[in-house]
């Protein structure tokens, strides 16, 4: 979690990083007269270390402030009271410093920025992105034809691309070396700036970032919907901006029409237009009226065509028609035929009424025309008063304005596409990846694992104070419940086995007992039906002298005695194999290899019984006796283990009776 000693030295590293980009600019600029600018260092270095958001942040304020400076400074130097027109250069061209930074965060990503080698090949890469942007603002700023601009790129390109490979590549060098004075821990707090959660370890965030900028994530999508909507609000921005800048030239330019037809008429004698129109240029103090009406439209640089007509039924009649570089004028007294776009002001105009201003595109092109009456002493209309405004220069003065609209906003909006961006990612996107990470590697394994699993969780302290931390916090207690959960379930699952193992178990030998000796043979059965047994056998252990023992030397030793009896057959058949199914009786199951080793089995454990017999130095209860039997399970005979269990009990008692043969006590 990043503390506030790390946000001011966050800060300082920026504000720093903008007064370098001011500073050196200014100062080289003031010792050298060079083309270079310079200002690009402090972006560069802050995105190279902190990563885009941060570098945006310089790039962009450092052009804001440079033009805030420019226009104080052009303030504080001009003496005069005309008013200042306000200079946003510095802002239309912020844009490119976001690109700069956009570019040199991407590679130092990339690891661009770790050897010298790399940074060389870092250069060419961010040379060419800005020289062309560059000249694409200059473009949009001047807004010149489209093929001027391919002729421009053609002919400034490589140009533009030495200077830019000088001055980006002295700073990109510059920075190279700076970095290496900077502790990487710092840099890698400066990236986490603006989390509301604990770091996590590198390769950790490297999984967590694969999931993030996955083309299907979450970030993808708002991204996509956030510059969508800052399109759309940039194009309308334009458009509307356009469309009201257009309009109000418009009416400036009405207005300014106005005044100067307003001028014409004063200059026009309305008794003699008549004359005028006879005899032209003979009639005394036409000329001078013409060389005024040539002042008149020489005070103003957008009048295309300034001109006097009668208008009557056969056409225009020419009273003055001043003449241009492109089109002759006409003489006094010609006729000119109605262009289309007047016709529905031909019944007004041959009443001699007043009509609105008119935008035409006809013979002399797209032009905005405004006709003033010329009244006589009567209030009769002699003739009207026109200028003509070229709607060309209109539209570009209105395309221009939208030029600047669109570099101006593309600067701020990537300044505030990014930081959404990054509030989004930091403030949803992260936590949620990092929560989704988390959870995907919880492991219930054992108590060890899923106490990791909580470690795991809180270890990510997220802290934004809203619901994604309520849902975290949701999930820290999930995970603490689960562990619980497992804790007392693994608690009844012990519970339960040394329960099911006290059933299966004989309190006084531990070793399986008669249930698990029924639950055995009832699984043998099943595998019997099924046809997938080959062979086993059970041998029948019956223990002699019990009673004798527990009568003569009491329970306790009676008891030993089948301790004994248990271990002389556990040692020799397995103690895994044996169960006691009775008060003196066990049973032996093999299967598999010790089948085949049953009899030789057999024959150890009596004799055995014999040396235990013949030993005197042994205790009575410490001299096991015991009469053993075997049944063989015969594949496609027996139909379970009972039969089998039969035969052996039959040839115990025979073993049995055999030993009672010989006894002599």
């Amino acid at each position: 979690m990043n503390d506030k000693y790390t946000s001011t030295k966050f800060m300082a590293f920026c504000v720093g990083a903008i007064i370098f980009n001011l500073g050196v600019s200014r100062l080289v600029k003031s010792l050298v007269d060079t083309p270079l600018y310079l200002d690009t260092g402090g972006t560069i270095f802050i995105s190279a270390l902190g990563g885009v958001a941060p570098g945006i942040i310089v790039g962009f304020l450092t052009n804001v402030t440079a033009s805030i400076i420019n226009n104080v400074m052009t303030f504080l130097a001009d003496n005069s009271d005309a008013m200042i027109t306000l200079d946003f250069t510095d802002v239309y061209f912020s844009a490119v410093n976001a690109l700069i930074a956009i570019i040199t965060s991407y590679l130092a990503h990339r690891g661009y920025y770790t050897s010298f080698k790399k940074v060389l090949i870092a250069i060419p890469q961010t040379v060419i992105i800005t020289t062309f942007a560059n000249m694409s603002i200059e473009f949009l700023l001047g807004f010149t034809d489209e093929n001027l601009f391919l002729s421009a790129l053609e002919t400034n390109f490589l140009p533009n691309l030495g200077l830019e490979t000088i001055d980006k590549g002295l700073m990109i060098i510059s920075v190279y070396f700076a970095l290496k004075l900077v502790p990487k821990q710092l840099g890698r707090n400066f990236r986490a700036f603006g989390r509301h959660q604990a770091n996590l370890p590198e390769e950790a965030f490297k999984e967590v970032r694969k999931s993030i900028f996955n083309l299907a994530s979450l970030r993808t999508k708002m991204m996509l919907a956030l510059l969508a909507l800052m399109l759309i609000i940039a194009v309308s921005v334009a458009g509307v901006g356009y469309m009201i800048y257009k309009d109000s030239i418009v009416k400036d330019r009405v207005r300014i029409a106005d005044g100067i037809t307003s001028m014409i008429v004063s200059e026009i004698n309305p008794n003699l237009v008549d004359d005028y129109l006879e005899h032209g240029r003979d009639v005394e103090g036409y000329n001078d009226v013409e060389r005024n009406l040539y002042r008149i439209r020489a005070g103003n640089s957008d009048i295309k065509f300034l001109y006097v007509y009668r208008i009557l039924e056969d056409g225009c009649h020419v009273v003055f028609d001043l003449e241009t570089s492109d089109v002759p004028a006409s003489a006094p007294g010609e006729i000119q035929e109605f262009d289309e776009g007047f016709r529905a002001y031909l019944p007004d105009l041959l009443a001699g009424k007043p009509v609105p201003p008119i935008i035409t595109d006809d013979t002399y092109g797209n032009l905005l025309t405004v006709y003033k009456p010329v009244y006589d002493h009567n209030g009769r209309c002699v003739c009207y008063a026109a200028v003509d405004f070229s709607m060309g220069v209109i539209h570009d003065y209105g395309r221009s304005f939208a030029a600047q609209i669109t570099a101006l906003l593309a600067g701020m909006f990537i300044f505030i596409f990014v930081c959404v961006l990054v509030f989004i990612e930091n403030n949803l996107i992260l936590p949620i990846n990092t929560m989704a990470w988390c959870a995907e590697k919880f492991s219930y394994k054992d108590e060890p694992s899923r106490m990791e699993n909580v470690r795991l969780i809180r270890s990510l302290e997220i802290q934004t104070g809203d619901e994604i931390e309520h849902l975290y916090t949701s999930l820290v207690k999930s995970a603490e419940t689960d562990m619980q959960n497992f804790h007392d379930l693994r608690k009844a699952e012990i519970k339960v086995a040394v329960m099911d193992e006290l059933a299966h178990t004989d309190s006084l030998t531990s070793i399986k007992n008669k249930t698990a000796y029924v639950e055995l043979t009832k699984k043998i059965d099943e595998q019997i039906a099924e046809g997938s047994v080959k062979q086993f056998c059970i041998v029948m252990i019956d223990v002699n002298y019990l009673k004798r023992v527990n009568d003569t030397y009491g329970h306790e030793r009676g008891n030993e005695y089948l301790i004994n009896a248990c271990k002389l057959a556990g040692s020799i058949f397995g103690i895994e194999n044996i169960f006691r199914v009775g008060g003196d009786e066990f049973v032996a199951v093999l299967t598999g290899d010790a089948v085949d080793k049953s009899k030789k089995m057999i024959q150890q454990i009596n004799e055995e019984i014999k040396k235990f017999k013949a030993n005197n130095e042994l205790q009575p209860w410490e001299k096991v006796s015991a009469a053993v039997g075997a049944g063989y399970y015969r594949e496609g005979v027996d139909k379970n283990c009972e039969e089998v269990f039969k035969r052996a009990d039959t040839q115990m008692y025979k073993n049995k009776l055999a030993m009672k043969a010989m006894r002599t006590d």
